[in-house]
């Protein structure tokens, strides 16, 4: 997903630095937030899923500091291996689409 957001914001890079006149910008608007709407729902989707891996790795780490148990220590390193990268996912898409909310500022 992150690939594909970077593809679009270099075409759009492309796209926005060339003189297009008003029925171009227009159908490079509309192109615009239909993919911005992709995006968001992307970005939705991945926000939600990082609050449950986050909520489950503080369940697992309160479980382990209640019942000391090895196997929910596991499970607590194998949620930390999940949630961090999470964060770095949701931290590009959500700074991917900032960008794209700027090109189309520029089109207006």
């Amino acid at each position: 997903m992150w690939q594909k957001l970077q593809d679009f914001i270099r075409y759009m890079e492309e796209k926005t630095d060339a003189e297009l006149d008003e029925t171009q910008k227009q159908q490079l608007k509309e192109e615009l937030q239909t993919k911005i709407g992709y995006f968001q729902h992307e970005r939705i989707v991945h926000l939600l899923v990082m609050f449950l891996t986050a909520i489950c790795t503080l369940l697992s780490l309160l479980g382990f500091v209640a019942f000391q148990s090895i196997g929910i220590a596991f499970l607590f390193v194998a949620l930390m291996c999940l949630f961090v990268p999470y964060i770095v996912h949701y931290y590009h898409l959500e700074n991917g689409v900032q960008k794209l909310y700027t090109f189309y500022d520029k089109l207006k």
